[in-house]
């Protein structure tokens, strides 16, 4: 039994905190910003969010009826939501300043050794031992900059892309460790609910934009038809629509997926709308119903986070969770954590995925990686990939 224990951050602590303690979110059809911290939801595993949610609120919290943070891309690592002193709509950040970078990045893995480990992958999903059907396999980009990296300057810069959801949350650190933010542009919608409805907005499938119109269009015509991408988000839109049909007295899921574009990227998505019976779950147990997807994580889930633990050399944390919000009355929106950044003083870690399947070329997967980390590179100040085989 989960049972209300909340209290105030210790008065040391909660000052250090008043300056770090920034949320954003800012969507195409909502934004949220909060400051402060008026005290966190004891954290725990995904499988435990909802009941330690409803014990916060029925605990009746002075204070706004809003948790808001970051679930972690492991289901069985702990959460980072707390309740904020005060919400309100983003400020403009226009002309935000950022520091320059001072050290060449360094990749975890190489692309050279992302490639072998994409390759290993493959031969597991060739031999057909086991019941692994797809596995996303991430890497990582570790950077420097020559001052402190105000995160909501970075999202400002993710924010010129009206296509995405930047976001800038606030990360669990050590008392003797500099403030840590998740900050990223996301286009993909793990789930959103308002009274009963509920929508997903799963992408799985993706190719680099070009310049070129022309080039553009016939890259975007190619992924529309291709098999391989066809097949990678099929296995995300079955398994969503799995998991809310037992909920849903109606639930609505196009035949075929369509073209989603972001300023870098094209993908396939498929946007999930549903009617969900009473009593209607909270957005917190439908993103933990969910989370993770097919889409940052593989299929089977099992068998593929047991892929993730043996073949990535990094850990995810927060990258490939979600970050959002919920309110007294369940409402909230999910989005994925990716096309993101971890912050902390001086230091980046950027981070990008790609999907894995039988017919997956080593060396594509490795150009997909460098292609999604352009948008975090861009607001960066980087206009072409980086090296990444030091």
């Amino acid at each position: 039994m989960i049972t209300a224990s909340f209290r105030h951050e210790p008065d040391a602590r909660r000052e250090r905190e008043e300056g770090s303690a920034r949320f954003l979110l800012r969507a195409p059809q909502h934004a949220l910003a909060t400051t402060g911290c008026r005290q966190r939801l004891p954290g725990g595993p995904t499988a435990t969010l909802e009941a330690r949610v409803k014990a916060f609120f029925a605990a009746f919290p002075p204070g706004p009826p809003l948790l808001v943070g970051a679930l972690p891309f492991d289901p069985r690592a702990k959460d980072a939501l707390y309740q904020p002193q005060q919400s309100s709509q983003p400020a403009a950040m226009d002309g935000a300043r950022f520091p320059d970078l001072s050290e060449d990045a360094i990749a975890e893995p190489t692309a050279e050794a992302y490639a072998e480990m994409v390759a290993r992958c493959v031969a597991q999903l060739q031999s057909g031992e086991g019941e692994l059907r797809k596995a996303v396999l991430a890497r990582s980009l570790r950077m420097r900059a020559a001052e402190t990296v105000a995160p909501l300057a970075l999202a400002s810069r993710l924010g010129r892309d009206p296509s995405v959801t930047t976001y800038a949350v606030p990360l669990p650190v050590a008392a003797d460790e500099a403030p840590a933010w998740l900050v990223g542009a996301t286009p993909e919608l793990l789930v959103s609910r308002r009274g009963r409805t509920v929508v997903s907005h799963p992408l799985a499938g993706s190719a680099r934009r070009s310049r070129d119109a022309a080039e553009d269009a016939c890259v975007a015509d190619i992924l529309k038809g291709s098999t391989k991408d066809l097949d990678e988000h099929r296995y995300v839109v079955e398994a969503i629509v799995e998991a809310l049909a037992p909920l849903c007295s109606e639930l609505e899921a196009p035949a075929l997926p369509s073209l989603h574009a972001t300023e870098t990227m094209w993908h396939l998505g498929t946007r999930i709308v549903g009617t969900l019976k009473e009593p209607a779950p909270s957005s917190t147990a439908l993103a933990a119903l969910l989370h993770p997807t097919p889409a940052v994580c593989g299929t089977p889930r099992q068998a593929a986070m047991e892929a993730i633990r043996t073949l990535e050399p990094v850990e995810r944390g927060f990258y490939a969770g979600a970050v959002g919000w919920v309110d007294a009355q369940g409402d909230g929106d999910w989005y994925v954590a990716i096309r993101c950044a971890h912050v902390q003083g001086r230091d980046l870690r950027l981070f990008a995925g790609a999907g894995i399947v039988a017919d997956s070329q080593p060396l594509l997967e490795v150009e997909e990686t460098s292609a999604k980390f352009m948008a975090l590179l861009q607001a960066l100040g980087i206009d072409e990939p980086v090296p990444t085989d030091d």
